[in-house]
């Protein structure tokens, strides 16, 4: 573990007015904190904190992004609080700590919806303050670098997670070295046989060509010297996962794959990197259709350099990258450039892009639609590698690679895009799913009554074309859906022996939060919510009542026909709420609340969990609930809390006190219910109840099975 005065030394390489005894004082509460506990490695966990903070330091970053990495876990793994350490360490440090605790409790690769959800929460707190991303970004690689200490279900799990979002969201932040380290460690982990064979390759390769990377490195700044140009060259082959991508999009096998060896030339002004990029070309032939120019066309992180291929020694293809120290410095850390220290200060980098105006363009469109589509345009924004393409005008325009004139068009404007029915690329008319190459110039035809067609939803690439043409196809079908929404509300109504008033409708919009009952039908008429949902929203009961009973013996599903279960009496869950199955021996399968903490001590024996969930339809009233409640100490107010549960519905099956004093009693009532809704509505009653004090779920832990 790296100790306290070394990992200042760190920070005071780039920050000598760093303030070293708030890193003194943030090592030793993490330390203290964190005390007894133990990685699964068999180290002790603080030496995870410390190496975040250490992969921080390589980005130069501030003193509270030190501190957070420090003390990341404290809040989520520790007797420690948010107001604890915000009265230690200052408010800012309190909300980076509680903003990565958030988003260590994202599970991000769960299921869709709920995964869109959790990725609006990542970008909410992305926007909030990106040093959280940052942090949260190093808690990563140091976990992806220690992996193996994991299970092989937990390692593939947090590899697939690392490949599928924290690896694109550190490239689209600029960070290219943590998107390619992230990869590769991934890779390892996902597929050794095919990453061992590329090693192996490539010790073949050197046997056979020698050190070709220090050979070419050497031709490169001979031909700089003779021009007098005063330049860095760096040179390194490419990460095993980069080639295995390339060789896999290619369709090529490693023998014919020839740029897999990367060089840099970092020079001092941005006019040596053109006198560079002309030495290079005239010294070696250019690889057609392999220039690109992100000094002039800079990406939206920041990222600006000169690439180009060139036909190297013996024939290789070699791609250099050419870029002035302050365009390496933006290049390496990306956005957090931002926060990078130079001397005590913060650098003034001229290219390094604002996080609030970055976090914007990478949001901008993200909140139309619905959630399917949230996250469809998230992962395209993250993937999206860039194409410029100029207007009639010479304006350019900056689209993902593989987008289309239509994409295009819904890129100058949505109703540019909505009125389309061509387009010419270099004054030649193409079809409208022509992909689009950089430097090509492109006119948009259009004409009026044009309406978007639904195989334009194949065609395009760019989140903000496709909300734009699902919003005009929903805003064209409205009124065949709402007339269709009308006929199926109607029958849901008459089931349950009630009318489908504009009242009623207006009602039922207003507590699902829709704008007006038109948009509640359209939604019904497009199969967007189910008819019966209006019907549970104002009548709960007799929805129930008309939903098909199941059986109280055999609630569940997921059990086979001899295995026995019961419910966890320490969490005590309800049909409605996420379920998983334990199996004991002779006791048969243990159902918990998935949110149980009893749960962790059978993280590693997932052979014993079960797949589980509630049959639909109308439980009965027999799930016992234990409700915590602090009632005044007054006359008759005990019997109006026994009222007020009776007229949900639900019976007491128990009662006990746990506390008496002058004023106050608290107990706890046992309570048999349906589900969790019904538990919702018994808690609603008793929090109106203005002699209730307070009431919370009871979960006793002692009682594990």
């Amino acid at each position: 573990m790296i100790d306290v005065e070394d990992l200042i030394a760190l920070v005071r390489n780039y920050n000598p007015r760093s303030n070293a005894d708030l890193i003194r004082k943030a090592y030793a509460y993490g330390f203290k904190m964190h005390d007894g506990q133990m990685r699964k490695s068999g180290e002790p966990y603080f030496t995870h904190p410390v190496a975040v903070a250490a992969i921080l330091t390589e980005q130069r970053l501030d003193d509270a992004t030190i501190i957070t990495a420090l003390l990341h876990d404290t809040i989520e793994d520790t007797r420690s609080t948010y107001t604890e350490v915000a009265s230690l360490f200052g408010d800012e440090v309190a909300e980076l700590v509680d903003g990565v605790t958030k988003l260590t409790n994202l599970q991000l690769s769960s299921t869709e919806s709920q995964q869109a959800e959790n990725f609006r929460k990542l970008f909410m707190a992305m926007s909030k303050d990106l040093r959280v991303i940052l942090v949260k970004l190093g808690d990563r690689l140091h976990n992806m670098r220690t992996i193996k200490s994991m299970n092989p279900e937990k390692q593939a799990q947090k590899a697939r997670e690392t490949m599928e979002i924290f690896a694109p969201l550190a490239g689209r932040m600029g960070m290219q070295w943590m998107r390619e380290e992230l990869e590769d460690l991934s890779f390892k982990v996902l597929n050794p046989e095919a990453r061992n064979s590329i090693m192996r390759r490539f010790v073949t390769l050197q046997k056979e060509s020698g050190d070709v990377v220090h050979k070419i490195t050497a031709d490169i700044r001979h031909e700089l010297e003779k021009a007098q140009i005063e330049a860095d060259v760096y040179g390194r082959a490419k990460k095993p996962y980069s080639i295995w991508r390339k060789m896999q999009e290619k369709d090529l096998a490693f023998s014919r794959l020839s740029d897999i060896y990367g060089f840099r030339v970092i020079c001092g002004s941005v006019q040596d990197c053109y006198r560079i990029l002309g030495v290079i070309h005239q010294r070696w032939r250019a690889v057609p259709g392999r220039f690109k120019d992100y000094i002039s066309q800079p990406k939206t992180n920041g990222y600006r350099s000169i690439h180009t291929t060139v036909s190297g020694r013996d024939g290789k293809r070699v791609e250099i990258q050419i870029r002035t120290r302050e365009m390496h410095e933006v290049a390496e850390a990306g956005v957090a450039a931002h926060w990078s220290y130079r001397e005590g200060v913060r650098a003034k980098n001229p290219f390094a892009v604002d996080p609030a105006k970055w976090i914007a363009t990478l949001t901008e469109r993200l909140d139309e639609g619905d959630t399917d589509e949230f996250l469809e345009n998230v992962k395209l924004e993250m993937y999206s590698d860039q194409v410029f393409c100029f207007t009639p005008k010479g304006d350019v325009i900056q689209l993902p690679r593989g987008a289309t004139p239509l994409d295009y068009a819904y890129a100058i404007h949505t109703r540019i895009g909505n009125s389309c029915v061509s387009a010419k690329i270099d004054g030649i008319r193409v079809p409208l799913w022509t992909r689009l190459k950089n430097g090509q110039s492109v006119e948009i035809i259009t004409a009026e009554g044009q309406r978007p067609q639904s195989s334009w939803i194949d065609i395009v690439t760019t989140g903000r074309a496709k909300a734009a043409i699902r919003r005009s196809l929903r805003e064209e079908d409205r009124g065949r859906f709402v007339k269709l929404g009308q006929e199926l509300a109607r029958a849901a109504f008459d089931h349950v022996g009630k009318k489908a008033t504009d009242k009623a409708l207006r009602t039922a919009a207003k507590m699902l939060g829709l704008s007006d009952e038109n948009d509640l039908l359209a939604r019904i008429g497009s199969a967007e919510m189910p008819a019966r949902r209006i019907v549970e929203t104002l009548y709960p009961d007799l929805a129930q009542a008309t939903a098909e009973e199941v059986d109280a013996k055999r609630p569940v599903v997921g059990l086979t026909a001899d295995q026995s279960f019961k419910r966890a009496q320490c969490c005590q869950p309800v049909p409605g709420e996420r379920i998983v199955g334990i199996t004991y021996r002779g006791q048969g399968v243990v159902v918990h609340a998935i949110d149980c903490p009893a749960l962790e001590e059978f993280e590693d024996q997932t052979q014993r969990w079960v797949d589980l969930h509630w049959h639909s339809g109308r439980h009965a009233p027999v799930f016992t609930i234990s409700l915590d409640v602090t009632i005044s100490n007054d006359a008759g107010v005990l019997g109006r809390i026994c009222t007020l549960i009776g007229e949900q519905k639900a019976n007491i099956s128990d009662l006990r006190f746990t506390d008496r004093k002058p004023d106050f009693y608290r107990l706890i009532i046992d309570v048999d219910l349906r589900d969790v809704e019904h538990l919702h509505m018994v808690m609603t009653a008793l929090e109106a109840e203005t002699d209730v004090a307070q009431i919370s779920r009871h979960r006793d832990l002692t009682k594990r099975p």
